[in-house]
């Protein structure tokens, strides 16, 4: 640990002397959604629990919605089609930036609206289309060392 950002107390914790983490605005967080691709779908479970896939994705922020690429048989499909409420994470520029967003997922199926006579893509991709009701995330602003 640096010496400027955390101390150990004599009572064995840990006291930080850093700079505390900074909110991002919504144009913040937009542009760290649109300057990344890859980022952490979090679903959930039938027994509650969060289930986590690191997936590729594609931000509209006009449209305030996350496309994501996936086969239909895939379990975080299932388990959002059960449960729509979803949650992307995805990592900043250094460790300590990031930003979630939440919504609810759409799986669009894109064999459905196959024209008669055409074939469907041969994987049964869907689009998990995300509507994204909340973003946050948060930066440190750490100095640059000498």
């Amino acid at each position: 640990m640096s010496e400027n950002t955390a101390t150990e107390t004599t009572s064995g914790t840990t006291r930080n002397d850093g700079p505390a983490p900074r909110a991002l605005t919504d144009q913040e967080l937009s542009h760290l959604l649109q300057q990344q691709q890859f980022g952490v779908l979090a679903s959930v479970r039938s027994t509650g629990h969060p289930h986590l896939s690191t997936v590729l994705y594609d931000w509209n922020a006009e449209e305030r919605e996350l496309r994501v690429s996936s086969t239909a048989d895939r379990l975080k499909v299932r388990q959002l089609r059960r449960d729509p409420h979803t949650s992307l994470h995805v990592s900043g520029p250094d460790v300590w930036s990031f930003a979630v967003a939440e919504g609810e997922a759409e799986i669009v199926d894109p064999a459905a609206e196959v024209a008669t006579g055409e074939q469907p893509l041969p994987d049964r991709r869907v689009v998990i289309l995300i509507h994204v009701s909340r973003l946050y995330g948060t930066a440190l602003d750490i100095p640059a060392q000498d």
